[in-house]
């Protein structure tokens, strides 16, 4: 079946890690995704393990169901190759600075006028009017400015990035999502528009989703903003906690899954406790709550427990290692992930998108390019109509 965004065309003219993973998800839901790259290639095509030149892994994992083509930018014909491209697409995305796109051309206002039906998209590390803008970017600066450390230092009592490059991840799926309702409202219009993704205003939106707290109440003249923080989030015990073997995670909520819980590791009387009968004293006395637990917890194995709450409807699951996720069952069981057949490399492992549409489903239609491998292809066949 045909993907949701078939006969959608994507100029890609982005490196590293937020721009290609949304042009990536772009392109499994069906858009025929061309990306841009220097004589030199992406500089991600040398991180990671090679079975072919220019091929990482790093390179493979964010760039299936795109074509390369090959441009040099420097060059007028380059430059005038890039324009006839876009002339003919519905998207052009690039996480250039400001000035950089404005030298190409390639900056919203120069194409407004000339593809009036274009969305523009940027991916950048801050919004404009504010005195960062145009400052380079990347995950670690991001997750610095937008209080991640922070939230580590309180918890922990040291400071620390999250272990993976969560603010350029995020920030790409935000930027898919952010074109596709661009893509809709020109359906709609018959008009393109302008899309800006900046970085830092995105993390900080999303990092304070809870950790606004009761900070979201305006005080009144004369008294103190309430703190900052989702104070559940930074007690000592929320961490996977210990059984007679295996750490598990487990969280429940409502009073129900509270009593079935007391049941199971044989305290019902904390069901009349007063430190526990509502959602707001449980919260207020989650250290001692969570310490009883995980002390009945000791009592039996990991699975014993698991196939208990699994019974009881109580969420619950096991701490992971990446082995483990690669590993589970479910994923196992769903075919996330997804053995492909590439020409020049190989068969390579995906994991599928999980985005699940049952009319116009995601797809790996083709791997990963090889640098310049469409160039002719694409070039040859001009603007499209």
């Amino acid at each position: 079946m045909a993907g949701a965004l078939e006969g959608i065309r994507v100029i890609d003219i982005t490196t590293f890690l937020m721009g290609p993973v949304a042009t990536q998800m772009l392109g499994d839901m069906g858009a025929d995704v061309i990306k841009i790259e220097p004589p030199e290639g992406d500089p991600t095509r040398g991180i990671g393990q090679k079975r072919s030149p220019g091929m990482g892994s790093f390179f493979l994992n964010l760039n299936r169901n795109k074509r390369s083509v090959v441009l040099d930018l420097k060059q007028p014909s380059g430059r005038a190759q890039l324009q006839s491209l876009i002339a003919g697409a519905d998207v052009v995305v690039h996480n250039m600075r400001a000035g950089a796109a404005e030298r190409l051309g390639v900056d919203y206002a120069s194409l407004a006028g000339r593809v009036p039906r274009l969305i523009h998209a940027t991916a950048q590390g801050f919004g404009k009017g504010g005195r960062y803008f145009d400052r380079p970017a990347y995950d670690d600066v991001i997750q610095g400015l937008s209080g991640v450390p922070g939230l580590n230092q309180r918890m922990t009592g040291q400071p620390g990035y999250i272990p993976m490059l969560m603010a350029d991840k995020l920030c790409g799926v935000y930027l898919y999502s952010a074109i596709v309702t661009a893509l809709l409202h020109r359906e709609r219009a018959g008009i393109g528009q302008e899309v800006q993704l900046p970085m830092l205003e995105t993390m900080a939106g999303f990092n304070l989703h809870e950790h606004m707290a009761d900070h979201v109440f305006v005080p009144e003249p004369g008294k103190a903003a309430a703190p900052l923080g989702y104070a559940r989030v930074f007690s000592a015990v929320h961490r996977p906690l210990g059984t007679g073997d295996k750490p598990l995670c487990i969280v429940a909520n409502t009073d129900a899954q509270w009593h079935r819980l007391f049941a199971l590791i044989g305290r019902s009387d904390l069901r009349d406790d007063a430190r526990f009968a509502t959602i707001g004293q449980r919260m207020t006395h989650v250290v001692e709550l969570y310490n009883l637990v995980e002390a009945a917890l000791g009592t039996r194995s990991r699975e014993a427990w698991l196939e208990a709450f699994a019974a009881a409807e109580i969420p619950a699951g096991p701490a992971n290692e990446l082995e483990d996720v690669r590993a589970d069952p479910h994923l196992a069981e769903t075919g996330f992930f997804e053995v492909f057949d590439h020409a020049s490399e190989g068969q390579l492992l995906m994991p599928r998108s999980a985005m699940m549409l049952s009319a116009t489903p995601a797809e790996i239609r083709y791997g990963p390019p090889r640098l310049g491998q469409h160039t002719d292809e694409v070039l040859g066949a001009g603007a499209r109509d």
